[in-house]
């Protein structure tokens, strides 16, 4: 279950709303309410958070929970065209590897990512990105 199937399910439970309610509020089915819930479909739409948003009394802190839900909740990892091999053979690892992570090893995974950055040194360093040459056709004769 993804952090919005579970927020979702519970700011519905804590406002007292049923899933085909919701859902007609929504202008959804109640098949895609129940999807989201259990977790078979990834993060919704901005439109459907919009709605979600607007549909149910949220507060402000409830709005921000929901974002940041949404966000924790994407299934996809996008490395930037400009990324190291080290960069795409580590996520390569990480993806072959995560779902079989015990809770003790993501623990440990994330503790490492919230290390403060203490400066890279300079043989760490990424190298800089290569601009790409413009062609120059050359002149008919």
């Amino acid at each position: 279950m993804s952090p919005f199937s579970e927020l979702l399910y519970r700011l519905r439970c804590r406002h007292d709303v049923r899933q085909a309610e919701l859902a007609e509020k929504l202008g959804y089915e109640q098949s895609y309410i129940s999807a989201l819930e259990i977790g078979i479909k990834g993060p919704p739409t901005e439109e459907f958070v919009e709605r979600l948003a607007g549909a149910l009394p949220l507060t402000p802190e409830e709005r921000r929970e929901l974002r940041t839900a949404v966000d924790e909740s994407s299934r996809k990892l996008i490395l930037e065209g400009d990324a190291s091999p080290e960069h795409f053979r580590f996520v390569a690892r990480l993806r072959r590897k995560l779902h079989s992570a015990t809770p003790r090893q993501l623990r440990l995974m994330s503790e490492i990512l919230d290390m403060p950055d203490f400066g890279v040194p300079p043989h760490e360093r990424p190298l800089p990105r290569i601009k790409r040459r413009r062609t120059v056709r050359e002149a008919p004769m």
